[in-house]
């Protein structure tokens, strides 16, 4: 629980007053007290203030920050500014700077343009973060630590070439074992000095983002990277362990970013965090999938929304408003599937820059005569309303979605079979239907404990790791229910296919063998036919994408394929494998097949729904000292009626008993109390 300190939902945001002036921050002052801020990030992008020269370090406007905002009642997360390096250190040490996929040398601009390997960066970066925690390591208004500021990007300069060599060293030993882990031997590549290595960039194997002539390399690389600003970061949580050793420590991740292996940064966070941006037309489903994956980073804890805009942003192509009721359904929602926190970017608009039409809680009027600041202080004040009652509440699902980064670039690296292969979104095809039958999920790695789970669910598993398969084999034998798809058990973790036929180690607890794989064209369609009545499910769907040409041995066909020379072929099948049974689904069916097929398994296996409810109405639950707190949000505009029983519970936002039929406004929030 990170909420000793201040216990209640932490509520507040990004705030810049090196922007401004004392005249503005008395104003900004009275504001925060109307809004119910009592939490300020502050420091993200200050480091050439604070350190003016190589060295100069100068952090009296941050002492004064500090002490201001302390005194108003207002605590602070304190960033440690890496997220941008100064000027001058660009001019005096170029090797700070990145050298992009085109082998583009950068010069100073813009941010996460530090080269992760550069000795300068990280010698500085550490030093700066070490002398902000012995600063300011008694403050009473230090809450917790932030770490630079959404970490990403690649480089490819001569220092990571140097250190990807040394990294490729220690994964594989001897060049013999590198060749055959990529497959040298194809187009000639084998390479007999360590010196021979270059990075995978477009004056080498890659171009035009993820396509690449050796997937083994760049899958390496991506890995490298990963770990090469994860290094950063450990370095700067080093140095303020010293001297906070009790104060948490995080960054703001970014949800689904690609580029980064957020399973194995976890395990260096105190807490996870997170920035929340969704456009207007993002399915509220895939929204809440990505918080279950931010609390699914640490097996189930609750987690920071590190940001999120009170109204629109400013980098999409077409940056809608919220609209009214919006900004307080979507942080509910972040809080429904575990968020301890609230917090926004940004407290009062920059007036210049790329950020100046970017949200925020001040607007440029200056005052609190606006809609969007009146939504905040209204939800300002329901949190203070519930204060600790929802702090490290716990989601308690029983059906598991896999999630694996590595698995999504060596996917999305291969060279075919369809350009139109989306890794996260087949996964939230599952994730979809099974919140849109208010079933409850989390979204687990591949380390994660399936014992604790009725169904898990791994879609697109085209990475077979080590243990892997063992893993779901017992899984599967001591009574659970599995289910992969087409395109899964292809290849292993150096991303070489696993001969003997797909899908490869899972071939045995799914009891098939795949033949083909068809890629179909956009808009092409096969069909899945059922062979007899299965509960939910009708007799026929539709399906695209991928089709796999499976041969059953040992597993029984539930459906199979309606057209094509392969039509009457298995496309649905389940094998009994000790006392549960393993599914595979070999194409990407419509959505409705799925919510039905879903439903199936979960009748099977007792997992019940949280509650029948209509259309765009969420239902997540938390709990919590043997009490259990239902959320319903409606995201539609008008008012839902929803049927919770004739038990009473307690309505915690509007402080009265309710049974039976509950009124949801619309775009609106019910906090549902009962006893377990």
């Amino acid at each position: 629980m990170i909420n000793d300190k201040l216990p209640k939902i932490w509520y507040g945001g990004d705030y810049n007053p090196e922007q401004w002036g004392p005249d503005v921050w008395k104003e900004d002052e009275r504001m925060f007290k109307l809004a119910g801020i009592d939490v300020a990030t502050v420091n993200v992008f200050s480091w050439a203030l604070n350190q003016p020269s190589e060295e100069t370090y100068d952090f009296s406007l941050l002492d004064e920050t500090i002490d201001r905002l302390y005194k108003c009642g207002v605590h602070v997360c304190l960033a440690t500014s890496t997220g941008a390096h100064p000027a001058w250190m660009a001019r005096k040490y170029p090797d700070v700077l990145r050298v992009d996929v085109q082998g583009r040398k950068r010069r100073f601009g813009g941010r996460h343009n530090s080269c992760p390997n550069s000795p300068t960066y990280r010698k500085y970066s550490a030093r700066l973060a070490g002398k902000l925690a012995e600063r300011y390591k008694d403050h009473p208004g230090l809450l917790i630590w932030h770490i630079s500021n959404e970490y990403g990007g690649y480089c490819y300069c001569d220092n990571c070439a140097a250190a990807f060599r040394v990294w490729l060293r220690e994964r594989y030993a001897t060049l013999d074992e590198l060749n055959r882990a990529w497959n040298t031997r194809f187009w000639g590549h084998t390479f007999y000095d360590w010196e021979e290595i270059v990075v995978p960039n477009e004056l080498s194997e890659e171009w035009n983002g993820n396509r690449t002539n050796f997937q083994g390399i760049s899958l390496d690389y991506r890995r490298f990277q990963s770990q090469s600003l994860l290094e950063c970061y450990k370095l700067e949580y080093d140095e303020i362990k010293k001297h906070t050793p009790n104060v948490p420590i995080t960054t703001n991740l970014m949800g689904l970013y690609p580029e980064l292996d957020y399973f194995e940064w976890a395990k260096y966070m105190d807490i996870v965090s997170w920035d929340n941006y969704p456009s207007l037309d993002t399915p509220v489903s895939l929204t809440a999938m990505t918080h279950d994956l931010m609390r699914g980073l640490k097996s189930g804890l609750p987690f920071m929304l590190m940001e999120q805009t009170p109204s629109q942003q400013n980098w999409q192509a077409y940056n809608s408003l919220k609209r009214p009721g919006v900004m307080r359904l979507w942080s509910y929602q972040a809080m429904a599937h575990g968020a301890d926190t609230v917090l926004f970017f940004q407290l009062r608009r920059s007036i210049g820059a790329c950020e100046k039409y970017h949200g925020a809680v001040i607007e440029h009027v200056g005052h609190e005569h606006t809609r969007v600041f009146r939504e905040v202080a209204e939800l300002g004040r329901e949190l203070e309303q519930l204060g600790d009652t929802l702090l490290d509440a716990r989601t308690e699902a029983k059906v598991a979605l896999v999630y694996d980064w590595e698995n999504r670039w060596a996917t999305e690296l291969s060279s075919g079979p369809t350009v139109a292969l989306n890794y996260a979104g087949e996964v939230h095809k599952y994730y979809d239907a099974l919140f849109k039958i208010h079933v409850e999920s989390d979204m687990v790695s591949v380390e994660e404990d399936f014992g604790k789970y009725e169904i898990v669910i791994a879609p697109v598993m085209y990475m077979v790791k080590p243990g892997f398969a063992k893993k779901v084999e017992e899984f599967v034998a001591n009574g659970g229910t599995f289910v992969t798809t087409f395109f899964s058990g292809i290849v292993d973790e150096n991303d070489l296919v696993t001969t003997g036929g797909y899908p490869g180690e899972l071939r045995s607890v799914l009891g098939i063998w795949a033949e083909e794989i068809d890629a179909l064209f956009p808009g092409h369609m096969n069909q899945i036919v059922l062979k007899q009545s299965w509960g939910a499910l009708s007799d026929q769907y539709e399906c695209g994408l991928l089709c796999d040409l499976i041969h059953a041995e040992g597993a029984e066909v539930l459906a199979e394929y309606g057209s094509d020379f392969y039509q009457g072929m298995p496309a649905v099948t389940v094998n009994r494998f000790g006392k549960g049974r393993a599914y595979y689904v070999a194409t990407s069916p419509e959505p409705s097949f799925l919510q039905g097929f879903l439903k199936n398994l979960c009748d099977e296996q007792g997992v019940r729904p949280l509650l029948d409810a209509p259309a765009g109405v969420e239902a997540a639950r938390r709990v919590k000292d043997g009490k259990s707190f239902l959320f319903l949000l409606n995201h539609n505009a008008e008012a839902a009626e929803v049927e919770i029983g004739s038990a009473g519970m307690k309505d915690l936002l509007a402080n009265t008993r309710v049974s039976g039929t509950v009124e949801v406004p619309g775009r609106g929030v019910v906090i549902l109390e009962s006893s377990n």
